[in-house]
């Protein structure tokens, strides 16, 4: 017997996944890695989006 009961199955993996979007495997040009600039761009935009949000305080 064993120790799970069957109600706790998840009914969500009783069925196969379906097969991937063909899509997903279409081979095509790379696209270009991002250079040192626009990380750090990127980086700059990021820290300025954060600091504007409101600060909330974590729960206690």
């Amino acid at each position: 017997m064993s120790s799970t009961p069957q109600h706790d199955a998840d009914p969500a993996l009783a069925y196969p996944e379906p097969p991937a979007h063909p899509l997903w495997h279409q081979r095509g040009p790379r696209p270009r890695p991002v250079t040192a600039e626009q990380q750090r761009r990127n980086r700059d935009l990021l820290l300025l989006e954060l600091a504007a949000r409101p600060h909330r305080p974590l729960a206690a």
